[in-house]
């Protein structure tokens, strides 16, 4: 059986080595004949968490915010596996990427629990030009035991300092089989 599959693509290049990661994922997942909504977040109007403590998980859209989150908040919902791409800024991921995840909660406020749980999984893809993976490997790996999702694990690629460098990488092989065993 399919499964619905959200890339969520913190890089601010779409042709980086970010983004190979995510094609080659990508090739795998479609070939294992899932369904994936792939979003390029650097393009989308997507605004700072207010704290606001104003959404209600049960709305169509359930953040008091009226940006391009409306887009990502269905396909998250529908979604049994989510996968965080993002090169590795600080030690961490991009603001792109970590804007959206503040503001998937939500998807945990009010009425309903949207989020946590409900039999999804996660997965991780990074490149960076350095290999200081580690703390964005624990704040992912905290993540998923907070949300209570299966962690699919993580593929990340070091040594990438421009654009292309990933080419011919063993990490492109990683991600493409990573996409293809989800079944």
């Amino acid at each position: 059986m399919s499964k619905k599959i959200v890339i969520l693509n913190g890089s601010p290049r779409k042709k980086g080595n970010t983004s190979a990661l995510v094609s080659a994922f990508r090739e795998g997942a479609e070939s294992a004949g899932n369904e994936i909504a792939e979003f390029f977040l650097s393009d989308m109007d997507i605004h700072g968490c207010k704290g606001c403590f104003g959404g209600h998980s049960s709305r169509e859209c359930p953040c008091v915010q009226k940006d391009g989150m409306a887009d990502i908040y269905p396909k998250v919902r529908e979604a049994d596996v989510v996968v965080l791409a993002s090169p590795l800024y600080y030690w961490n991921v991009s603001g792109q990427l970590k804007t959206v995840i503040d503001r998937l909660f939500a998807l945990e406020e009010g009425d309903g629990q949207m989020l946590r749980g409900h039999d999804r999984a996660g997965a991780l893809l990074m490149a960076a030009e350095g290999f200081g993976f580690e703390d964005s490997r624990d704040y992912f790996d905290h993540l998923m035991e907070h949300l209570q999702w299966k962690n699919l694990g993580a593929v990340l690629a070091g040594g990438n300092l421009a654009v292309g460098d990933i080419a011919g990488k063993p990490e492109l092989k990683e991600a493409r089989e990573l996409g293809a065993s989800i079944r």
